[in-house]
């Protein structure tokens, strides 16, 4: 959420509770202005919502971007089931767009996964990769 959200504002606010929100946002890109609509989902939603709810959530969306923090090498070891269930439920509709973000930059002294694990990792699964601080 204060990906988004800095995203959004370009303000960084650190504490959100486990609730999704459906942002709209309009942006110039190339000359033309596009209207994003962000549906935010916390992971811990993910894990509670499993099967029908994540199902609509990834329907309803074209592109996909995971985050998880340098921080928690659990939330780095979920990707790989995430990508593969985005691209069997997104069969038959082409290349899905698929971006792995890794956030908290900034805490370089609390990193549990090193950024070339993270490149590798989005090299292996076919996805883009970014390296993040939603604080700076």
């Amino acid at each position: 959420a204060a990906l988004t959200v800095r995203f959004l504002t370009r303000r960084f606010i650190g504490e959100y509770g486990d609730m999704e929100f459906i942002y709209s946002h309009t942006l110039s890109v190339d000359g033309r202005e596009v209207l994003f609509h962000i549906w935010d989902v916390p992971s811990s939603q993910d894990q509670v919502d499993a099967g029908s709810s994540e199902e609509k959530r990834i329907q309803w969306a074209d592109c996909f971007i995971l985050v998880y923090s340098i921080c928690d090498r659990a939330s780095f070891n979920l990707l790989p089931l995430k990508v593969q269930f985005i691209r069997a439920a997104k069969e038959g509709q082409g290349q899905v767009p698929i971006i792995i973000v890794g956030n908290k930059r900034d805490l370089q002294h609390q990193r549990a996964v090193s950024s070339e694990e993270g490149r590798l990792l989005a090299l292996s699964l076919d996805c883009g990769f970014y390296e993040v601080s939603a604080a700076e």
